[in-house]
């Protein structure tokens, strides 16, 4: 069981971002503020700053992790194959670790999304057990699988069929605009914003050099470059999209998204050896690879300087579940918790027995003891549901109060007259 405690939860939260960039952070920030659910997605180092060491050590088999595994970090993304699938979609924070860590951010996940979902009072933790008992039996059959459009289910199959009619040229109108036969990107404050000279000039020599070692090093070839805006735990990192000249103007071009990987935020908190990697994006990328069935287009870890950063095609098929459109039936959201149990157990068999990971035959064993290790982590995800709900309100009273204070300090101007 986790006690509440009392901290500055806004001072540990600006630590934490302190060398991110100023304009993206402030969107963060402001994110942070709006509700429990979007505080736990940005939060992730508070979470495992607070993971309890009886939990740390305990007998849960090791597995390569997501790290950050919640409602919103499982999605679509059309694979190298050009499929479409359906499976976890995010490993910048992802390590070796017990696999009670991922399980139990994920079960408080979504006991702390219950109240904006309107699931009620009893609701979520069906949902809990709903996911448990999927993860539990597809551990125990011990064979790895995949979710893409012909097998998918219920919500997750509305999402796969709804993305098939997304055409790439339809995501590049949508992000970028012809002028004169040419294409820009769009700014857009809430996912483009204009960047520098120099970091135009630094992303372009880089795509250069990227191009030189390439079949086709024309499709390479930068036309525009935004800083992007994407996600919650990541915002205020260096990132980019790249409009890039691909198969030929004007409907050929393609985008890419290059976004720069620091240590995993669980990084101070691991009690076992990680692997030597050779970047921080290696990691990402290995270690996605490693869990996910196909992975996506373009990805690839790659270095500016001293800096890594991970590349990839952005797709107009990297969507995630919209959850309130559960319309009131509980069988609906059923059916997605069943989906992402068995993803998640399904990631941890593919990658078994990587280096240091557990085996098939240990994650079958980890099944057969669920009875064990269940009760326990169920009620550590209630009582810390409690901690993210009380950090949440602080938070969210010192940002408001913040920002009325920068209010009274702005100048106001003149009337006209």
């Amino acid at each position: 069981m986790h006690k509440i405690q009392e901290r500055n939860v806004a001072g540990l939260v600006a630590a934490f971002n302190a060398d991110r960039e100023p304009e993206r952070v402030g969107l963060k920030y402001k994110a942070l503020a709006k509700d429990p659910f979007t505080f736990l997605r940005g939060t992730c180092h508070l979470f495992y700053q607070d993971f309890p060491d009886s939990m740390k050590q305990g007998q849960a088999p090791l597995a390569w992790i997501c790290g950050d595994l919640h409602l919103e970090n499982f999605g679509s993304y059309k694979g190298d194959n050009r499929l479409t699938y359906f499976d976890i979609n995010d490993f910048g924070e992802a390590v070796l670790a017990p696999a009670n860590w991922e399980l139990s951010r994920f079960l408080v996940s979504v006991l702390v999304a219950a109240e904006s979902l309107g699931l009620g009072p009893e609701l979520p933790t069906d949902l809990c057990n709903c996911f448990l008992d999927a993860y539990v039996a597809a551990l125990a059959k011990g064979k790895p699988r995949w979710v893409e459009r012909p097998v998918a289910r219920g919500m997750v199959k509305e999402l796969l069929q709804s993305v098939k009619t997304r055409g790439r040229v339809g995501f590049l109108n949508e992000r970028s605009k012809l002028v004169d036969g040419k294409r820009t990107l769009r700014l857009d404050p809430a996912k483009a914003l204009p960047v520098t000279k120099a970091e135009r000039e630094k992303v372009a020599a880089f795509m250069a050099t990227y191009a030189q070692r390439q079949q086709d090093p024309a499709f390479f070839k930068v036309l525009d470059v935004a800083r992007r805006i994407a996600g919650t735990g990541s915002l205020g990192l260096e990132r980019y999209v790249i409009l890039v000249r691909g198969r030929g103007a004007p409907e050929g071009h393609f985008l890419l998204d290059l976004k720069y990987t620091p240590e995993s935020a669980l990084a101070p908190y691991l009690p076992h050896q990680q692997p030597a990697w050779g970047s921080q994006a290696q990691r990402v990328v290995a270690i996605g690879q490693r869990v996910q069935a196909i992975e996506p287009a373009f990805l690839e870890a790659v270095s500016i300087g001293t800096r890594s950063y991970v590349l990839q095609e952005l797709l107009p098929s990297q969507d995630r579940l919209a959850l309130d459109t559960w319309d009131g039936k509980p069988q609906r959201l059923e059916g997605v918790m069943r989906s992402m149990g068995e993803i998640l157990a399904w990631g941890q068999l593919r990658a078994g027995g990587r280096e240091g990971a557990a085996d098939a035959d240990a994650w079958i064993a980890h099944a057969a003891d669920a009875a064990s290790w269940r009760p326990p982590l169920l009620a550590y995800a209630h009582s810390y549901r409690d901690q993210v709900i009380a950090d949440w309100k602080q938070y969210r009273t010192a940002f408001q109060a913040a920002h009325k204070a920068r209010a009274r300090q702005t100048p106001k101007k003149n009337p006209k007259r």
